[in-house]
């Protein structure tokens, strides 16, 4: 038998092995019977120590009978569009365990933002709980956190709310808007990326039309008017939408304003709207719009902006108090990562199978990645439908890793492009066969794809009967202003 100098050397030792080798033991502590022995408290009596010994051999066989069969860990950052449909397949899944960590505990559906920021939907409607998806998963953990580092060779992520070690790690952290190194533009205007941002849209634009209620006369016109900077699908759905609220909406509710005064501008750097989509769609897009009465203005850059006037590169001025943003967007690439694994469009550089260039467990989907090919040498477009496509293939990747089988590389496949631009009035692009359209049909497709993209029965109920009730009455139901609802730095 062991004398209680050789128990306690021995326990001192493996202890000290312990918490240095294997840090994650530590969530054990909690299960000892006894307080761990030290060296400042080297006055434990010979029972105590066998008790200790037997409890930490006992724990200790355990973690190695766990370690031997344990499921491997994935940590995802980020609930879009490819973070979602990565924890959904491997939901329940025996051989993974996952931690999907995002800074809201709700999905955004980011392609009907604009319709809450026209007050047309609710934004319940299109924001789902995350752990309402999850309520009967075995193996997906949800963290609602911010991530404030990657610490690529330790395997750890670390957030406000506690560290994650990992065996693999998916970056899936979609992308920001893009002002392009101005600051004046990003402190006065507005964005559109995010379920708040859209609500702080809806509530500046009602601001702003109770405003010119009692304006000086002179200055109403400046209040009313809009500009949309982007003339992609955000750019084009949002100045259809607001055309509308125009003609149908605002002169009923506002009979005291001459919406006559109220200009609507779409300004775009390039030399066409819906820069994806073909020249046929193009121009029928842009035709709706000034039918509609948005003044659309092609190869036009912004150079700056003071919260009043904004200046043109070629030297002209549009009156406004109220900028929309939707000119670009970049990677949002989490802080830790090298800054050879960042491209100069601010995304992650993969391979074919998704793996960060260079890493060995790290990958990268959706918009904050960038997969090069032949056909593609700046990457895949940054689409809903390609992050849900990359997703889905790297699920399945991990479970033929499971099982041992090789991995397939990622195929694009284009499945055509589509816009709203109000009522009756759509473009679609399709890929096979290769055929564009527009009116009434594309937009009764339009309306049918995003209202079966939804998650929930119930979403898209309430989303069809409000859609419904805006065809028939041509109201907004949901034009409602929190005076508190404001967004920092803007003006």
């Amino acid at each position: 038998m062991k004398t209680k100098d050789e128990l306690n050397k021995e326990i001192l030792d493996t202890t000290a092995n312990i918490q240095e080798n294997y840090p994650e033991l530590a969530k054990f502590a909690d299960e000892m019977t006894v307080t761990i022995p030290s060296v400042k408290d080297p006055q434990i009596n010979e029972a105590t120590l066998t008790e200790y010994n037997n409890s930490l051999e006992s724990i200790a066989a355990g973690y190695a009978q766990n370690a031997h069969n344990t499921k491997k860990h994935i940590v995802i950052i980020g609930a879009g569009f490819a973070g979602l449909k990565l924890a959904r397949t491997l939901n329940n899944d025996p051989n993974y365990s996952i931690t999907l960590i995002d800074k809201n505990n709700y999905h955004q559906f980011q392609p009907l933002f604009y319709q809450v920021a026209m007050a047309n939907l609710d934004a319940s409607n299109i924001s789902f709980p995350l752990r309402n998806i999850f309520q009967k998963s075995k193996n997906v953990t949800i963290r609602v956190t911010e991530v404030i580092l990657i610490d690529a060779p330790k395997n750890l992520v670390l957030t406000t709310n506690g560290n994650f070690t990992y065996d693999y790690l998916v970056i899936a952290t979609g992308a920001v808007t893009n002002y392009f190194g101005n600051a004046a533009i990003e402190q006065f205007s507005f964005p559109m990326k995010s379920t708040w941002e859209a609500l702080q849209i809806r509530n500046t634009l009602l601001t702003h039309f109770e405003t010119a209620i009692t304006a000086n006369s002179l200055k109403v016109q400046q209040i009313l008017s809009i500009v949309i900077v982007g003339g992609g699908p955000t750019g084009v759905e949002l100045s259809g939408a607001l055309a509308e609220m125009k003609t149908d909406t605002l002169p009923l509710e506002y009979p005291e304003l001459n919406f006559a005064e109220m200009q609507i501008y779409l300004l775009e750097g390039s030399a066409k709207l819906l820069g994806a989509m073909t020249a046929t769609s193009s121009t029928k897009a842009k035709d709706y719009l000034e039918d509609l009465g948005v003044t659309v203005m092609l190869n036009t850059m912004v150079k700056e902006y003071n919260g009043k006037q904004l200046l043109l590169q070629d030297g002209n001025i549009l009156e406004s108090t109220f900028v929309i943003w939707a000119a670009g967007v970049k990677g949002n690439v989490p802080q830790g990562l090298s800054p050879e694994f960042v491209s100069k469009s601010s995304q992650i550089p993969t391979d074919a199978f998704h793996k960060v260039i260079d890493t060995n467990n790290i990958y990268a989907l959706g918009d904050v990645a960038l997969m090069a090919s032949e056909q593609f040498p700046r990457g895949y477009p940054q689409l809903a439908s390609v992050a849900i496509d990359q997703s889905v293939n790297l699920a399945n990747n991990f479970l033929r890793l499971s099982k041992n089988k090789p991995l397939l590389p990622y195929h694009y496949t284009n499945k055509g492009s589509m816009a709203t631009v109000g009522r009756n009035k759509a473009v679609v692009d399709l890929a096979k066969p290769h055929l564009s359209f527009h009116g009434f049909f594309a937009w009764l497709i339009w309306m049918t794809l995003h209202l079966f993209l939804l998650i929930g029965f119930k979403n898209r109920v309430i989303v069809f009967i409000n859609w419904i009730y805006k065809y028939i009455t041509h109201q907004q139901s949901l034009a409602l202003l929190f005076p508190k609802l404001h967004s920092k730095n803007k003006t």
